[in-house]
């Protein structure tokens, strides 16, 4: 083993620094530039505007965007898109229609807090200090999730409309009601740490995580509204023809209006990191909402393949759920993600290349946020850009529709959520096999 001593920085490396930048007159330029206009603006390239024209081959009428506002909840809005979706070319809703985020969002976190509860009862022999511990204390719960997640929620609950149950001032901006129920969260762990040394029974455990659900489903009820159990659906088509359906449940709406079987749609991963071989199975530990559910299970795949099977739904008439590093050569006003963007390493003279598994061992990127891919633009059979449903309003991109390059998705997305019956047969047959359980921290388990 190499010993290395600790040297500090001495006046002589500072000097050669120095004599280094004034010997070429072009630093002079380029500090004066970047200082007044910032790193992005400096070092971008018109050019990628050019190259991502935002026309595909293939592309799908979806409708209008909706606007997560200031709120986490990207993951429930790309997955409640893509069923609209369905439901405007089946029932031809207005194209402003859309699933109440606000009923899913109340369940979730109903759920979520049940999840952290037995998290912390399952680890309550360990001290504070383990990792397991302080990873579950650092956010007991929030508003990012994955595919497997909404589905979970969706198969107990089912959904309702957003006329059921609209916005309200918590769900558009979260940031009070997260920090609430936190604070609650980390109470109640102390307590139940404590009544687990105390050798509690599993009466006792059981009964105070009952009240204490109680008194969170009271915080979700008046910072989002109570759910409905019953309701009115009432619509006019896009053909102006009218529609009502009385005394309809959650289930029964989801049933009539979406009708997938949740079970046929799976999360296609791109790791390609060398504790994750292709081909194979993985969920997370602590990962998830509903206890009793299927719980997050990822299939990961070669980039080639990844591509393939969306480029199949897409060809289908089908949009796609699909999860990236959003702030990654990405500019938010023009909608444009793209590895062209930005020339930072042209601009500093300084090698930033990395590679996705590098990136992804050594926490320079996971995934961030989810979206609908809604679009591809296919050149002699192979995709160069594709198009991208956004939940940030239509006051960014093109009318809040992105344009994501090939190289972009090659290097910044990680995972897509498809129909199985778009994997070839022996990808199918993986689906059944036992998942290597992944640690809580694995970037693989990155709520978007």
């Amino acid at each position: 083993m190499v010993v290395f001593v600790q040297k500090a920085i001495t006046s002589e490396q500072l000097q050669a620094f120095s004599q280094a930048l004034e010997a070429d007159k072009k630093h002079d330029v380029l500090r004066r530039a970047v200082t007044k206009n910032g790193i992005l603006a400096t070092s971008a390239d018109y050019r990628s505007e050019v190259d991502m024209t935002p026309v595909f081959s293939i592309d799908l009428d979806t409708g209008d965007v909706a606007n997560q506002k200031q709120s986490g909840r990207c993951w429930m809005f790309a997955a409640l898109n893509t069923m609209r979706h369905d439901m405007k070319d089946r029932f031809k809703v207005a194209k402003d229609f859309e699933l109440s985020q606000s009923y899913t969002f109340f369940w979730d976190k109903l759920e979520k807090s049940n999840y952290f509860y037995n998290n912390v009862i399952e680890t309550a022999s360990l001290p504070t200090s383990d990792r397991k511990v302080a990873w579950l204390m650092t956010t007991p719960q929030q508003d990012g999730g994955q595919w497997d997640m909404i589905t979970a929620i969706i198969a107990k609950y089912g959904v309702v409309p957003k006329s059921v149950m609209p916005e309200s001032y918590n769900s558009s901006k979260s940031n009070e009601l997260n920090s609430t129920l936190n604070l609650k969260l980390r109470k109640d762990a102390v307590a139940l740490r404590e009544l687990v040394a105390n050798n509690a029974s599993e009466e006792e455990l059981e009964a105070f995580k009952t009240k204490n659900l109680g008194e969170i489903y009271r915080i979700l009820s008046y910072t989002l509204g109570v759910p409905p159990t019953k309701f009115d659906f009432e619509f006019r088509d896009q053909d102006n023809n009218y529609h009502i359906e009385q005394g309809i449940t959650p289930h029964e709406f989801y049933e009539k209006y979406v009708g997938w079987n949740l079970d046929d749609y799976v999360s296609i991963i791109n790791a390609p990191t060398s504790d994750k071989p292709y081909n194979h199975m993985y969920t997370v530990e602590m990962l998830g909402n509903v206890l009793g559910s299927r719980g997050v299970r990822h299939l990961n795949v070669d980039m080639d393949t990844f591509k393939k099977v969306a480029i199949k739904q897409l060809e289908s008439g089908e949009s796609v759920w699909f999860g990236c590093d959003v702030g990654q050569e990405s500019d938010r006003q023009k909608g444009i993600m793209d590895t062209e963007l930005y020339h930072k390493d042209q601009l500093f003279d300084v090698d930033f290349a990395m590679s996705k598994a590098e990136r992804l061992d050594y926490a320079e990127s996971l995934m961030t946020h989810a979206m609908v891919l809604t679009g591809v633009d296919l050149v002699d059979g192979k995709s160069t850009k594709w198009k991208v449903e956004n939940s940030w309003g239509d006051k960014v991109g093109t009318k809040g529709f992105f344009v994501m390059s090939d190289n972009w998705m090659n290097e910044y997305c990680y995972q897509v959520v498809v129909n199985k019956k778009f994997l070839p047969q022996e990808l199918q047959d993986v689906l059944n096999e036992e998942p290597k359980v992944l640690a809580p921290w694995d970037p693989m388990g990155s709520l978007a």
